[in-house]
């Protein structure tokens, strides 16, 4: 009944775009913070980015700053992540991960996040 999908993920060129879709069922992703994560194969887990639910304020990793913007979409019940300027270190697997609680936090700690999606490939390379 509950689930989250990423989606729009692909191979991009770098200086490229993509911009990735958390889609939610079960539930709304208006009352949670969610955020976006990523991780490289034999890299940890890091996250990107992070849109509170109460007020919409956001934050973003320093790796992401100027190039991607998370926003929300209470209609499609969507959490979406537009990647600018993609770069090859960007390739990585994003996920979408629901916070426990409204608010975000600049440390994503990933045991904070109580649901996650499974996550969808970003390919950057010529």
């Amino acid at each position: 009944q509950v689930q989250l999908v990423e989606s729009g993920g692909g191979l991009v060129q770098p200086g490229g775009s993509l911009r990735l879709s958390c889609a939610a069922s079960g539930f709304s992703l208006g009352y949670f913070a969610i955020g976006w994560f990523r991780q490289a194969p034999g890299k940890e887990r890091e996250g990107a980015s992070c849109i509170s639910s109460r007020d919409g304020t956001t934050d973003y990793a320093d790796f992401v700053k100027g190039r991607f913007t998370i926003s929300r979409d209470n209609v499609k019940n969507t959490i979406d992540l537009q990647m600018n300027n993609l770069k090859p270190e960007d390739t990585a697997v994003y996920y979408c991960a629901v916070r426990r609680g409204q608010y975000c936090s600049d440390t994503y700690i990933p045991d904070e996040y109580t649901y996650w999606g499974q996550g969808t490939q970003v390919t950057v390379s010529s």
